[in-house]
């Protein structure tokens, strides 16, 4: 393998999750193919403006124009799916006066010597990559474009993980923002039992100090008993549908109820993974939700229901009723339930309930 290829495809993958993601990559691109400029825009059928647009090294004006005034109009799109596309081939035949005002774009920002490929995805969205060549630069040859073409495989799948990511942080920020609001303190440890994330009701905990507190990226516990607990939780490969309770003991604040629930990573850890800590102080009249009782205890959204109605202190019976679902249906869940929380009875799981409620 070319080496210079392999390190453009180390840039690629490297900075999906990197603070500027694909920053790095499309100068590393511009470098390969010798070009001035190298762009990604990811944009959805119907947009005015692009989701994300990025063009490292351009005249931050010039984007601005873009995306402002000529990306609704911009010819060169819709090219044939996946394939390295020239815009002089794809203008080919068009009127030069129906888009006069955009060449007269490319002429102030370089020039139309620009190769292209859009990729369509099925959650409805394309990346289009644009490289770009002043007029005082060679112009493109075959060998330049079957190269370009080359690396069309690759940037499917960092876009596909891209995708995927951004909805994982989505996901993330969605569950910081909903235990904020339940006022659940949230803490992830990774097995050293450093904290990995943490919302702003965790942070506050972590600041004042009493029963447990932040050294350094660590999360240290005042009682031996819990720190030994945490490291077991941490090193045992608990299942990742585990929950555990327990206090944590806070004289001067006021103690606090925890619930630790595995976050198994077998492909990293070996069967140990991480742990989420959702920390609340009791007797704070908290109702929880179908939705947030299905992200603490890896439970159904259909469980998840029948949950929310027991911890009410209905009987199964009269949750099946209320739910619309008969008997068995309940009792299976409820099953299902005892399995996935380690509880045995109904009355354990109502105060395993009222435990992450208060």
């Amino acid at each position: 393998m070319d080496p210079r290829f392999s390190d453009l495809l180390a840039h690629l993958y490297d900075g999906i999750d990197a603070e500027r993601p694909w920053e790095a990559f499309l100068k590393a691109l511009t470098g390969w193919l010798g070009t001035a400029f190298a762009t990604l825009i990811i944009t959805s059928p119907g947009r005015a403006q692009p989701g994300t647009f990025v063009t490292p090294g351009a005249d931050p004006r010039f984007s601005a124009s873009y995306i402002e005034s000529y990306f609704a109009s911009d010819p060169f799109q819709g090219l044939p799916e996946g394939k390295v596309t020239s815009f002089g081939e794809f203008m080919a035949g068009q009127d030069p006066q129906r888009f006069a005002a955009y060449r007269e774009y490319l002429a102030l920002t370089g020039g139309e010597q620009v190769l292209g490929v859009d990729l369509r995805f099925s959650g409805q969205f394309e990346a289009r990559f644009r490289t770009t060549r002043t007029q005082d630069m060679s112009e493109f040859t075959a060998e330049d474009r079957a190269r370009f073409q080359e690396l069309v495989p690759h940037l499917r799948i960092a876009v596909s993980l891209f995708e995927k990511q951004q909805f994982a942080w989505a996901e993330h920020a969605l569950l910081r923002s909903a235990t904020d609001g339940l006022g659940l303190a949230l803490l992830v440890l990774d097995r050293q039992c450093r904290l990995v994330s943490s919302n702003a009701l965790a942070d506050r905990i972590l600041s004042e100090g009493e029963g447990l507190r932040r050294a350094g990226d660590e999360v240290r516990f005042a009682s031996a008993a819990l720190r030994k607990k945490i490291e077991h939780l941490l090193q045992s490969g608990e299942a990742a549908d585990s929950v555990t309770r327990f206090r944590v003991p806070r004289p001067e604040r006021g103690d606090l109820v925890a619930t630790a629930r595995a976050i198994d990573l077998p492909a990293i850890h070996s069967g140990t993974g991480a742990l989420a800590l959702f920390l609340a102080r009791p007797g704070n009249d908290l109702v929880l939700e179908p939705d947030t009782i299905r992200e603490l205890l890896g439970v159904t959204p259909a469980e998840a229901k029948l949950c929310a109605v027991l911890a009410q202190g209905h009987s199964l019976v009269e949750a099946a009723r209320r739910l619309g679902v008969a008997h068995n249906t309940a009792k299976a869940q409820l099953r299902s339930i005892f399995a996935k929380t380690q509880v045995h009875r109904q009355a354990q799981l109502v105060n395993l309930l009222g435990a992450l409620s208060g």
